[in-house]
């Protein structure tokens, strides 16, 4: 096994160095390349019982199962963003980013969960926050959904019934209409590969349903399919004409690489196990045909009467397929791919076939899941620009897990080399990258890390009445870089200072 690590090693370093040669790259941001920074409502809204808002599957998991999350702790202030929402847009706006990527919490528009009933107040907040975004000169970017609908359609079965999909898209039709003149990019659905293994295959996101050997994590992104589908469909037929935007999915993309060079076709699979699960049904009409032929073949082999990979019917297919005016990627580490060996002897455990894990000279993070590998980004973005036929990529997530230190040097360095990855990606490999986010603007809310895990920019301290900002050394790096348009210099631990924000001087 060690000398497959050596192996990887190698082959890391020398393209590493091939990169470090290359002096066609410059570290500049391409003409109109926008650079925002991003949130999610569960995690930095707080205000989960005010007004007549409705409870959501977060709600519920945190409060009747702390003990899924590390610290036991929940979002019902988090950063208290739903009466800060005017200090965050003046943040984002005096670092200089050019959008702010948020979402809407679906329960706090419709609290009963359906469209039959919409609350002024949740939808008036997020007039509020859009409009004091466009003031500043911020594009609004929104997300519809980020995991935390209503706990009634969980209670109803959630992304496991198909009729989530209507009620999503009335959903959807709501806040088109609300913020559509003011709103020029959406998205749909933020990362359902995440909530539906996490949340219907496990404990780590709501709902928390074990549904056993990843029949609840399919019937989840087949519905999930369906919905940003009809959603797409509905933009076009109602309101593409008059307001102009573009619609878009986000998935959660790590890079797969071969454990060594023999292992080029097991990388290939979990690429289509994992990007393809959603990309390849809007690119290319269906799911990927490794990914029908393995789940049948499991599910053939535990017993059951056909694949528990769900199929599309022609009608299903033709709304589906095409229905992205970009490709959202959420990007943050990289992993390491052989095959199972269990299968030489008919044991069949996995439906990828596949062992998945690191390089154990990768450095760690705050979070058990996350290593540093900025090679994976740039190779995944050429996978994307050759599967998908080069098409116009936004990265609306990519940041850095600590345990909350305001001298933030390693974040900084993770931005650095991640940055550099993308733009040798964009300026010498042609992958057509539009846009980047930065996650997140302020520590948050962790999902089920609670608040052990930080990602923010910005320091909050959640254990303070008023959720008191303070900034790190990357917010001033970012500052710098938003000014200049141009990678600056990882700072040494003597050179760097935090700048106060506007409030704190």
């Amino acid at each position: 096994m060690a000398r497959f690590v050596i192996a990887v090693t190698i082959i890391t370093c020398a393209l590493i160095t091939k990169i470090s040669c290359c002096d066609v790259v410059k570290l500049t941001f391409p003409s109109g390349f926008s650079l925002g920074t991003a949130s999610a409502s569960y995690q930095v809204e707080g205000a989960w019982n005010v007004s007549d808002k409705g409870e959501n599957v977060w709600d519920y998991l945190t409060h009747n199962r702390p003990d899924l999350i590390t610290d036991g702790r929940n979002g019902d202030v988090a950063c208290d963003s739903y009466y800060k929402y005017q200090e965050d847009a003046d943040l984002i706006k005096t670092l200089g980013f050019d959008f702010y990527r948020f979402s809407v919490s679906w329960s706090r528009v419709l609290p009963t969960g359906f469209a039959n009933v919409i609350s002024e107040d949740g939808l008036q907040y997020y007039k509020n926050l859009t409009a004091a975004l466009v003031a500043n000169g911020i594009e609004p970017v929104v997300t519809i959904y980020h995991w935390d609908h209503p706990q009634v359609i969980e209670e109803m079965g959630g992304w496991t019934n198909e009729l989530i999909v209507d009620w999503f898209v009335a959903y959807a039709e709501i806040l088109f209409e609300a913020l559509g003149d003011s709103v020029k990019r959406w998205i749909t659905i933020n990362e359902p590969d995440a909530f539906c293994e996490g949340g219907y295959d496990g404990v780590s996101k709501a709902p928390a349903k074990e549904i056993p050997n990843s029949i609840g994590k399919y019937l989840c992104g087949h519905n999930v399919l369906k919905a940003h589908g009809k959603t797409f469909r509905l933009y076009d037929e109602k309101f593409r004409e008059t307001q102009g935007g573009e619609v878009g999915i986000v998935l959660p993309l790590m890079a797969y690489l071969p454990y060594n060079s023999s292992y080029e076709a097991e990388a290939e699979t979990a690429f289509q196990f994992t990007c393809g699960w959603m990309a390849h049904p809007i690119y290319h009409g269906d799911y990927p045909d490794i990914m029908k032929t393995r789940v049948a073949l499991v599910s053939e082999y535990q017993g059951y009467p056909r694949s528990r990979l769900p199929e599309f019917s022609d009608e299903w297919i033709a709304i589906i397929n095409g229905t992205n005016d970009y490709f959202g990627i959420n990007h943050y580490t990289s992993k390491l791919v052989y095959p199972d060996s269990g299968e030489e002897q008919g044991i069949y455990t996995y439906d990828h076939g596949l062992i998945v894990t690191v390089d154990s000279s990768w450095a760690a993070t705050a979070s058990n899941w996350f290593y540093v590998n900025p090679s994976g980004f740039g190779y995944l973005l050429r996978k994307i620009r050759d599967e998908y036929n080069n098409p116009s990529v936004w990265v609306t997530e990519n940041g850095y897990s600590d345990t909350g230190e305001l001298d933030d040097y390693n974040r900084v360095s993770y931005y650095y080399e991640y940055l550099r990855e993308m733009l040798i990606a964009i300026k010498r490999d042609g992958c057509n990258v539009e846009g980047y986010a930065v996650w997140s603007i302020l520590d948050n809310f962790e999902w089920q890390a609670g608040y052990t895990e930080r990602f923010g920019i910005t320091h909050v301290e959640f254990d303070d009445a008023d959720t008191n900002r303070t900034a790190k050394i990357s917010q001033s790096w970012w500052a710098k870089v938003l000014s200049k348009r141009k990678l600056q210099a990882v700072p040494t631990n003597t050179a760097a200072t935090r700048t106060l924000l506007p409030w704190q001087k």
